[in-house]
């Protein structure tokens, strides 16, 4: 398939979606959907850069709202005091309904984020009902323990310890523009698990899918004030993660701001989880399957078009492997075809925002004065498409690890290839990086995958496949990748105490 031929026809709107967009999205605040106090801004489709939709927003005094309601909710209100058997009813039943509501969930967020409704509709509206059906399963399995004690100050004295574990409070929660519906599933999946309640920000670039989700949950039946949703721009976010009244913050997004939510957190001590960038080391092995690990290492950069912070951005292929594999995935990404989100032969659609464009197409004009060599995918599209935010896939050859492209995140559809012979320094180059998000590995010789997996100092380490994701399955990572765990059952504790009780016999 080429790249230069006409965008094909995008699908129908779904009416549901249509009439969603066509109305003024209002901020949700202890059950009720309410006026942003900022007034509205605008969101556009990434594929054309024209406006779908006005959004509320969100001000500082929202903000304080959300979390009195929470507060309120939480303390006086029925949530924590539902039994977890009630509180996972609520979940498996807003599983379903995001399962009836799939196909418009899959459009909004293809017209929102740019990304293919194909993928859309497999992974991330699948994934979101899954996560919450997993936490609806735990919500009453949470337990204490019994712990056998004898202090040797009382000799003779029987005492009963035990403890409970319960819920933080308060949640902040403020998710990115790359997932929007899956992070927020990600996030308040095991808060409302746990039985603490929520004030979720979306990203201001990809505010949709978040809203409709809000609709949903109130059709499910969960209690005014559990969940609440202030869309708006960067001080609401900040607003939020410095507020007295907040217990716990989860934030995913950049390295940089991951650091002000730290610093903003400090005012009560609140306690912080947060998920941020990665520039993930993927090591292809000559003895793997060649043309496997091409496929792999070529999805590993540009699904969701490199907008993943675990992409496989740092392509390392062992020497006698290295024209090969390079040749196999520069031939691929001559192929990818670029297009809208919303047409059904789109394997890659455009980036999130103009700013998001500038900053990839920046780092890849870094990487050729920088001695780069690239191999330059697709041709960006023409017509109504033209003033889309695409940016044309690149794979990088002759690069070395005192570049840019190198050493910073890119967050976009550009990956560096690079040989290596010695095995023994492969794993001290894989962990040359500020990062530990993700790795992946690609060899025959599984003894050899563990020993390499066992060296990367990275969160996950994905062999024989890459970007694999399960709500059962923990993802975090180590160093400047952040710290806390999203999913599995070590997600749980982000949002639970742990409360040990004597009792004099």
């Amino acid at each position: 398939m080429t790249t230069t031929e006409a965008p094909s026809q995008p699908i129908d709107i779904h009416p549901a979606v249509t009439a969603f967009l066509s109305r003024t999205q209002k901020i949700l605040i202890d059950g009720e959907w309410r006026e942003a106090g900022g007034g509205t801004f605008n969101v556009e489709d990434p594929a054309t850069a024209r406006t779908i939709s006005a959004v509320g927003k969100g001000a500082t005094h929202d903000i304080d709202l959300a979390v009195q309601a929470a507060r309120r909710a939480f303390d006086d209100g029925p949530w924590r005091r539902m039994s977890g058997r009630e509180r996972g009813r609520l979940l498996f039943k807003l599983a379903d309904l995001i399962e009836e509501h799939a196909e418009e969930f899959a459009q909004l967020e293809s017209l929102d984020n740019g990304k293919p409704v194909t993928v859309a509709r497999a992974a991330d509206v699948a994934l979101t009902a899954e996560h919450f059906r997993y936490y609806g399963g735990w919500a009453d399995k949470i337990e204490g323990e019994t712990i056998p004690v004898a202090p040797p100050y009382t000799p003779g004295a029987q005492y009963l310890n035990y403890t409970v574990r319960e819920p933080v409070g308060v949640v902040g929660q403020i998710i990115p523009w790359n997932f929007p519906l899956l992070m927020a599933a990600w996030k308040m999946g095991a808060a409302l698990t746990a039985g603490c309640t929520v004030i979720l920000k979306p990203a201001e670039q990809t505010p949709l899918s978040a809203i409709r989700l809000g609709e949903l949950i109130m059709e499910a039946g969960f209690p005014n004030g559990v969940v609440n949703i202030v869309t708006g721009f960067g001080d609401v976010g900040a607003h939020l993660a410095a507020h007295d009244d907040v217990d716990k913050v989860a934030f995913t997004g950049s390295t940089e701001v991951g650091h002000k939510i730290v610093a903003a957190s400090a005012g009560n001590l609140k306690r912080v989880t947060i998920e941020l960038g990665g520039k993930s080391p993927n090591v292809v092995f000559a003895d793997s399957d060649l043309e496997t690990s091409a496929i792999g290492a070529f999805n590993a950069i540009f699904f969701n078009h490199g907008q993943v912070c675990s992409a496989g951005s740092r392509l390392f292929i062992e020497g006698s492997a290295y024209d090969e594999v390079v040749e196999r995935i520069g031939d691929l990404t001559k192929k990818i075809k670029l297009g809208p989100g919303m047409a059904l032969d789109t394997q890659m659609g455009p980036l999130v925002s103009s700013e998001q464009r500038e900053r990839v197409n920046g780092y890849i004009d870094a990487g050729h004065k920088e001695g780069g060599t690239g191999i330059v995918g697709s041709d960006l599209p023409q017509g109504d498409l033209a003033g889309g935010h695409f940016v044309r896939p690149t794979v990088f050859k002759n690069v070395n690890p005192d570049m840019s492209i190198v050493r910073e995140e890119i967050f976009g559809p550009v990956v560096c290839a690079m040989p290596f012979d010695d095995v023994e320094e492969l794993a001290a180059q894989a962990n040359n990086t500020n990062y530990g998000l993700a790795a992946g590995i690609w060899t025959k010789d599984i003894g050899k995958a563990h020993r390499l997996a066992s060296l990367i100092r990275a969160g996950t380490v994905w062999i024989n496949c890459f970007n694999m994701f399960d709500a059962a399955s923990p993802f975090g990572g180590f160093k400047q990748s952040g710290y806390g765990r999203e999913m599995g059952h070590h997600a749980l504790d982000n949002y639970l105490e742990t409360k040990s009780v004597w009792v004099g016999m």
